[in-house]
């Protein structure tokens, strides 16, 4: 158990939303329009090389992914990603992972407050808390988006003084374990999300399903 914890920070994508079902149709879709305008090769992209975009802000994973690419023909690659993977959500194509509700009702019924915090864009969590009714659970929503893409561990360190201690950041990548380690805050590290062990090595806890909060908050 982790005692006196007020504040829980979650990520979303690969924490409480299994993102590769909207994000890997959404990445090809971007890859044929890239194709079509030849800065991009054919090329069989497995399920694995795409999803470890995801926890990636866009100009970072822009950045690992085609750092010389012309900006306009990379502007609208990424247009094409958001705008299908909100489509995607809105046909309800999502899918949390289970017992995620079942969870987050548990803490907030516990008297934990929920933040949202994410690398996502705004219209990304606005479509978000819509088609799955998150505000019903979780208090704040704050994407990077909000403060101009700057680094995860900036944004919660420019947030964290108006919430009560003890706080946790849960997250499935190391940008999340370096979040709370950077703000000394408790971290989780999600082994069911798109990070390697490697990458949660240093997580204070590990949970291996979304439901093992309850065993430690």
């Amino acid at each position: 158990m982790i005692n006196n914890v007020k504040t829980i920070f979650f990520d979303f994508d690969g924490t409480l939303h299994d993102s590769s079902k909207i994000y890997i149709p959404a990445f090809k879709k971007a890859y044929e329009f890239l194709i079509s305008n030849q800065v991009a090769q054919e090329k069989k992209w497995t399920d694995e090389e795409i999803a470890s975009w995801l926890g990636y802000t866009k100009e970072e994973m822009w950045q690992k992914f085609m750092p010389d690419i012309n900006e306009s023909i990379r502007d609208q690659a990424s247009d094409i990603i958001g705008n299908e993977m909100i489509g995607l959500l809105s046909t309800g194509k999502g899918y949390l992972y289970d017992h995620t509700l079942d969870t987050l009702k548990y803490l907030k019924d516990k008297d934990y407050y929920l933040v949202f915090l994410s690398n996502c864009g705004k219209a990304y969590k606005e479509k978000v808390k819509e088609v799955f009714e998150l505000e019903h659970y979780i208090s704040e929503f704050i994407c990077a988006e909000d403060f101009e893409y700057i680094p995860k561990y900036e944004i919660l360190k420019a947030i964290k003084n108006n919430y009560k201690n003890e706080m946790v950041m849960v997250g499935d990548r190391l940008k999340d374990i370096e979040t709370g380690t950077f703000n000394n805050i408790y971290t989780i590290g999600c082994s069911y999300g798109y990070g390697t062990k490697e990458e949660l090595k240093d997580a204070d806890f590990i949970i291996d399903k979304i439901s093992d909060l309850n065993k430690l908050l």
